[in-house]
């Protein structure tokens, strides 16, 4: 039995055809979510690739909160929360997408902070609300996963 712990976050995936609830779950450095009767997975949130037949996870938005932990300079631990947002634009003839947009919003102390990066690197992202907080905070756990 694996030592491994799963991690569970709730969102909602939207396209042209409208919209609807999802999860992602994430365990190690591994993410897996169904959307529309489709698996994906990948090492991050911006590279979801279909498990057997379907489609590129394209011409979307993905988006989800996460609770983080995040340890004040005194030593007091205050759950927040970090919102995602993840843009993924068309597939190009290559096959890459033509962008993928990550924003991220952390709600801690009263306080928002937010990062945008294009190309969805989600530790680059985080690593900038990180450079926000307020002095001798920093976050509890990082998320093992890319973006």
């Amino acid at each position: 039995m694996s030592s491994e712990s799963t991690e569970v976050w709730a969102g909602w995936y939207r396209d042209r055809r409208g919209a609807e609830a999802f999860t992602i779950a994430a365990s190690g450095r591994q993410l897996r979510t169904a959307i529309r009767g489709v698996e994906y997975e990948g090492a991050a949130f911006a590279a979801l690739e279909p498990v057997g037949d379907g489609g590129v996870l394209s011409s979307c938005v993905l988006e989800w909160d996460m609770p983080l932990p995040v340890h004040a300079a005194d030593g007091v631990v205050q759950l927040a929360t970090l919102s995602c947002l993840l843009t993924l634009g068309e597939p190009q003839p290559d096959g890459l997408l033509d962008r993928a947009d990550l924003n991220l919003t952390l709600h801690y102390g009263g306080t928002a902070y937010e990062s945008g990066v294009a190309g969805g690197d989600f530790g680059d992202a985080l690593s900038r609300i990180g450079r926000q907080l307020p002095p001798g905070a920093q976050f509890g756990h990082q998320v093992t996963v890319d973006a």
